[in-house]
């Protein structure tokens, strides 16, 4: 890697954000960091902003952008501040970067990863909602515009690294028979399933193996967080949910697997830390120090595989249903779950209930052929509207 790569990061406060940071910090001769995002964490971007001295920062939030300008002039510093979607599409978009990290949570990071893909940037996908949303749209700007995609997630980055270099020619054409995407099953994977209505949120975000954001967190006890990967894998990897199995591991160690049809199974392996997969997309083609420690096979000892119990995670049923609907399916689930999730959080509905939000809303919306962007957001406000409607219902019980 001879130049140096100009680099924005797309919600660089969160969990993803920090951790792409601290990986760059280890290579100043190989990155520089030219814009930061957030949405309303003023004092954290601010920190951020007078420790990497980027040309730019945006606020998704309008007040907290002024609040930030303010802060930034008060020290002296010279980073433009921009605020608003468009501020987001604008910094995603910029000459003089070369890799976009798609780290914002949820919908919301949906234009600007477009935007990056438009321009055709180097993608580091870690926002599969942009995926689960608007699938072929996505996948086409990619094509089309000459940009590269390569995927956080650590299952999927797993995934890719397990990959033949030509998987795109078609996985049953390079000899793949499956892909084995691995779960942990969150910190409910063994609790009595009449027990989990009790769950509290604090119980929910206090994930085994891994530190994540609240609503991942959530997404990850439910398993609809393996649903939405299983989505996001059929388009990264352009395959059907018949070729992907969820495979519980709850050592977290395997990230996944990738099944050959001479019978050889590859598996990616390494402790639980996200600087791994991101140091890998940010060096691909070549290998970078992450800051992780070597995986200690001794200390790990045992690893343990089994099925998913659909009874117990009707979120990842519910998410091979809608990709077999197809069409808004996927975008109307994802928005439900957002909205469930949220209500879970704020204690309104009880955890039991995120399953039953998501699958009322289904139940109740129209599913269109997803032709154009307008297309896939109306499916989603639409689908919001419906799922904060079940919530207060189910809250109000």
């Amino acid at each position: 890697m001879s130049s140096c790569k100009g680099v924005t990061v797309l919600g660089s406060t969160g969990t993803i954000g920090v951790n792409t940071l601290d990986v760059l910090s280890r290579h100043p001769e190989k990155y520089q960091v030219i814009a930061l995002t957030a949405n309303t964490g003023v004092e954290r971007l601010y920190q951020q902003c007078i420790d990497c001295q980027p040309q730019y920062a945006a606020m998704a939030d309008a007040v907290s952008a002024e609040q930030l300008e303010a802060k930034l002039k008060q020290a002296g510093s010279s980073t433009q501040v921009l605020s608003g979607v468009e501020g987001l599409e604008q910094l995603a978009s910029l000459t003089q970067v070369d890799y976009v990290m798609a780290a914002i949570v949820g919908a919301a990071g949906l234009l600007p990863t477009l935007a990056a893909a438009r321009a055709g940037k180097r993608v580091l996908l870690a926002n599969k909602e942009a995926l689960v949303m608007s699938g072929s749209i996505f996948m086409d700007e990619i094509r089309n515009n000459g940009a590269e995609l390569l995927p956080i997630d650590s299952e999927h980055n797993a995934i890719f690294q397990c990959m033949p270099n030509d998987f795109n020619k078609g996985l049953e054409r390079t000899g793949v028979d499956k892909i084995l995407l691995t779960a942990s099953g969150g910190p409910f994977r063994s609790m009595p399933v009449d027990q989990l209505k009790n769950v509290t949120p604090e119980q929910a975000v206090a994930h085994p193996n891994w530190v994540m954001g609240r609503k991942i967190s959530v997404d990850s006890a439910t398993m609809m967080n393996k649903g939405l990967e299983v989505i996001e894998a059929c388009w990264l990897f352009e395959t059907s949910a018949e070729k992907i199995q969820v495979v519980i591991h709850p050592q977290s160690v395997i990230h996944s697997m990738v099944s050959y049809n001479d019978g050889s199974v590859l598996a990616q392996m390494g402790n639980p830390d996200m600087r791994t997969p991101i140091a890998h997309a940010l060096g691909w083609p070549e290998r970078i120090q992450s800051g992780v420690e070597p995986l200690d096979v001794f200390k790990v000892a045992q690893l343990e595989f089994e099925k998913p119990d659909i009874n117990r995670f009707p979120c990842l049923k519910m998410a091979y249903e809608s990709l077999k609907i197809g069409g808004t399916a996927t975008t109307v689930l994802n928005a439900a779950n957002e909205i469930a999730v949220d209500a879970f959080l704020n204690k309104k509905i009880l955890f039991t209930d995120i399953a039953r939000v998501v699958e009322q809303t289904l139940e109740d919306s129209d599913f269109d052929p997803v032709d154009n962007l307008e297309i896939i957001l109306s499916a989603d406000k639409r689908a919001r509207q419906i799922a904060e409607e079940k919530s207060a219902m189910l809250g109000a019980l």
